[in-house]
């Protein structure tokens, strides 16, 4: 095999990545849409590039990727944490998925391109990057904001909604119609999970012992074949690769060998995972973006409208001010590898073709936008709330005034020989009038239970000890 002119291809394909990604991150991107852009640029569809690369060549590389990328998604599952604060977790969490879910799958069916179709588009458009969204959290010196550990627990739950979505998912795509084959696949898919969780809960110290060698590189080639064996197993049980991969990350996080395991999967990870990217962009052909233009506007402004409704009701619900849902909103705007790993599950199963342009160019977009509005996300709610500011602190003084002018009348009346109230009578106007009286216009933007806020502070920075130790560096 002579495959001088393909390395040669790939290899500057990487370094243009890497020169694009250096400048994307200059001004605060993720490198997601980049490693998709030069893969556009590559496209033998588009003819923009002196060299063009066929997909097929990268295709098992690709692959690897998705499973890597779903195997750290496991991995980096917090099972304490989310075991810990489960009930307000899923209020949270539950209520922010389902009314992207909803309003995503009313949207699918608007689009009109097929009821499949629609449950694949619902889920491209309803969860966010749980990985991006971390990596913006620690990039910005959020960590100890009073919504961050909000943020966090959303994300956890939508990682556990992923692997139902996904069991989901993979039986409606598979076109069975008949409704006990339906019910058996299901009934497989969930058992699955079930079993994998419930090892992942009870069963660490027991797989630590079958991980248990001093050897780094037999200690890679295990946890990596465990990887790819039940990418595997979850495809051939009708569940897809992708679940699979993410079960098992479950469990080896679930071992006391978590942190070693992540020293060395995240750097195969990003490798890997950037030849997913790079091969879903080189599928791309913009001549099919017209057809789904108005659509991804449509999507995006979608997004845009309903996570910054969802952001205040999930701030409500954990008591916080307009401000923090501000924030929470603009950072869980992101969407990444989740969509693009449903595109590519839809194009296997011979869905719309449409699917796969309309994922690739609302990544692309929201890739940008999101990050955008998470950096500026206080700015704007200064914008947004300066009005309500304003109107608190008018309040206040105006509430000061009859204080005063009480003071003046009682004074005149006692001149005149009048006689006046009981001193205990306006005692107790005074403290009506203090209590009506804003203290402090922060806290009606933040919240004001300082008991539940200097809890979420605490549990905030414990998170980010937590991740600082663990030396993690997110990026997809």
């Amino acid at each position: 095999m002579h495959l001088g002119q393909e390395l040669l291809v790939l290899g500057i394909l990487l370094v243009l990545a890497y020169i694009l990604g250096r400048l994307a991150k200059l001004i605060g991107l993720p490198t997601i849409p980049v490693y998709m852009v030069v893969g556009l640029l590559a496209s033998p569809h588009v003819g923009w590039f002196p060299l063009d690369f066929e997909s097929d060549k990268i295709e098992l590389i690709a692959i690897f990727g998705l499973i890597l990328l779903l195997f750290n998604l496991g991995l980096e599952f917090d099972q304490d944490e989310f075991f810990g604060n489960v009930g307000k977790l899923v209020l949270s969490g539950g209520s922010y998925i389902a009314v992207n879910m909803v309003v995503g799958l009313a949207f699918g069916f608007w689009v009109g391109w097929g009821t499949r179709e629609a449950l694949v588009i619902a889920g491209i458009t309803a969860t966010s990057s749980s990985a991006i969204v971390t990596k913006l959290l620690i990039e910005l010196g959020r960590l100890a904001n009073r919504e961050t550990p909000m943020i966090l627990g959303i994300t956890v739950v939508e990682d556990i909604f992923i692997a139902i979505y996904l069991a989901i998912v993979s039986v409606v795509l598979s076109g069975e119609t008949a409704p006990w084959p339906v019910i058996g696949k299901l009934a497989i898919a969930f058992l699955f999970l079930i079993v994998m969780f419930t090892i992942a809960r009870w069963g660490g110290k027991w797989v630590s012992r079958l991980m248990r060698t001093k050897d780094d590189e037999l200690f890679t080639i295990l946890f990596f074949g465990l990887a790819v064996m039940f990418a595997g197993i979850g495809e051939i049980l009708g569940v897809t690769d992708a679940i699979g991969a993410f079960l098992i990350g479950l469990v080896c996080g679930a071992t006391r060998f978590r942190n070693r395991i992540e020293t060395f999967a995240l750097p195969m990870r990003d490798v890997f995972a950037a030849f997913f990217f790079l091969n879903f962009g080189l599928a791309l052909n913009p001549g099919t973006f017209p057809a789904v233009v108005w659509p991804v506007i449509a999507a995006v402004v979608m997004t845009i409208v309903l996570n910054a409704g969802a952001g205040q009701f999930v701030a409500w619900l954990n008591k916080l001010g307009p401000q923090a849902g501000i924030n929470a909103a603009a950072i869980l705007h992101n969407r990444g590898e989740f969509a693009l790993i449903l595109a590519t599950l839809s194009l296997g199963a011979g869905l719309d073709d449409r699917i796969q342009p309309f994922a690739g160019l609302y990544v692309l977009i929201m890739a940008v936008i999101g990050p955008l509005l998470a950096a500026n996300s206080e700015k704007i709610g200064g914008v947004l709330l300066r009005k309500k500011k304003k109107a608190a602190r008018a309040n206040a003084k105006q509430q000061v005034v009859p204080r005063g002018s009480e003071e003046i009348a009682l004074m005149e009346a006692a001149l005149a020989g009048e006689t006046p109230r009981q001193s205990a009578d306006l005692d107790d106007d005074l403290e009506a009038v203090a209590l009506a009286v804003p203290v402090d216009t922060d806290e009606f933007l933040y919240g004001t239970d300082d008991d539940e806020v200097d809890a979420a502070a605490e549990q905030a920075s414990q998170q980010s000890d937590h991740r600082a130790t663990r030396q993690r560096d997110p990026e997809y």
